[in-house]
């Protein structure tokens, strides 16, 4: 494996932002994809930064990325890693790339003392199923991801007796 694996900065968001792009393509889930630049420089490194991410760069490109924040568990009285995005280009697979942003992940867990470091798969993505495995990682059958957006979460939000 050739590239470096590092904490992303502003100057990369252009290209983080690119690869998210890749990702959705990849999941046949491009209608969905509005995120922007603007709005992930935000999230990443505005006032109220809600995630960070990590950037796997070869010969000055910008091959992978992971993004993640924290959780919290109940449960654990402890916070944990949450990893929303990992993708590393097509080209870089089988190189290592994808298991050396996972053990850097792992470490920064560990290093802030997570209890858990969790992320979601596609259950027809058998391929990064089998990876996430090989690892030790634990695919939970058991649970499903509950998710509310547009309409449904403007009803809900609305005040009782109005209109959302």
């Amino acid at each position: 494996m050739a590239a470096t694996i590092r904490a992303a900065t502003p100057a990369d968001v252009g290209a983080v932002h690119a690869l998210m792009y890749e990702l959705a393509e990849f999941e046949k889930l491009t209608h969905l994809f509005t995120g922007t630049p603007e709005g992930l420089a935000d999230a990443l490194f505005g006032a109220r930064a809600a995630a960070e991410a990590l950037v796997a760069e070869e010969a000055g490109r910008i091959v992978g990325y992971a993004l993640f924040f924290h959780n919290y568990s109940t449960f654990l009285a402890r916070r944990g890693l949450y990893l929303e995005d990992l993708y590393v280009q097509p080209s870089q697979r089988g190189t290592g790339l994808g298991t050396a942003m996972l053990q850097a992940l792992a470490a920064i867990a560990v290093e802030r003392q997570c209890a858990r470091f969790e992320w979601t798969v596609l259950d027809w993505n058998a391929p990064a199923i089998r990876f996430y495995e090989k690892l030790g990682a634990a695919v939970l059958p058991e649970w499903r991801v509950v998710r509310m957006t547009g309409d449904a979460l403007e009803r809900l939000a609305a005040p009782a007796g109005q209109p959302a």
